[in-house]
């Protein structure tokens, strides 16, 4: 699933953003004073809280009831794939051998019913492959719609939940993309969490 790709803003334009935030929004005289040392006290001040915050998304995709619900739908359908390819990979390995028993056994009334049945069993395995081709491709269009879904129910949430919280910025934060470090205190990835959950009627899950 392309996760990664909410709310994320590149490591060095996020820092941009939340210096030009430091710079304008502090009360001090003027830029010129904003000495390297004032500045860095105040980034190591923990009292100063910034009006941004952080999710982690690989918490939240684990987390989120949607998602868990949109896994099991798309793990029952690739199951079901699975089945069918083994089903027919099965009748096409028992028309073989039943084939090579009755060649072996002299057991076709002549050249040509014999021709005709590999012929049958050569159909068998063209159609075996094309399903499991249009299996697969229906399957990743399915996990496409199913991931656009998911994204599009987190972005529509988020923008409740900071309609509430009013952050400047929200970043996206998944394995070590985006945000190498963070106090603990801008993470917000179970209030968030909590948040969708609780707006979340199961009923709407993908079947």
């Amino acid at each position: 699933m392309n996760n990664s790709k909410l709310y994320i803003i590149s490591g060095v334009f996020a820092v941009a953003l939340i210096v030009l935030y430091i710079l304008h929004f502090t009360t001090r005289p003027s830029t010129k004073e904003m000495t390297r040392g004032s500045f860095s006290t105040m980034l190591n001040d923990s009292s100063v809280t910034l009006p941004i915050a952080f999710v982690n998304v690989d918490s939240l995709l684990m987390n989120y009831h949607f998602a868990a619900d949109l896994r099991e739908v798309l793990m029952r359908k690739e199951e079901s794939i699975r089945a069918t390819l083994t089903e027919r990979e099965r009748q096409y390995q028992g028309a073989v051998n039943e084939f090579n028993r009755r060649l072996q056994n002299n057991a076709f009334l002549n050249q040509e019913r014999a021709e005709q049945e590999a012929q049958r069993i050569q159909r068998m395995q063209h159609d075996a492959q094309q399903t499991a081709e249009r299996l697969m491709d229906e399957f990743q269009r399915e996990q496409m719609r199913m991931n656009i879904e998911m994204e599009d129910s987190i972005r529509v949430r988020i923008a409740e939940f900071n309609a509430i919280r009013g952050f400047e910025i929200i970043f996206s934060n998944a394995g070590t993309g985006t945000i190498l470090h963070a106090d603990e205190k801008y993470d917000i990835t179970k209030e968030v969490t909590d948040f969708l959950n609780n707006r979340y009627i199961p009923a709407l899950a993908t079947e």
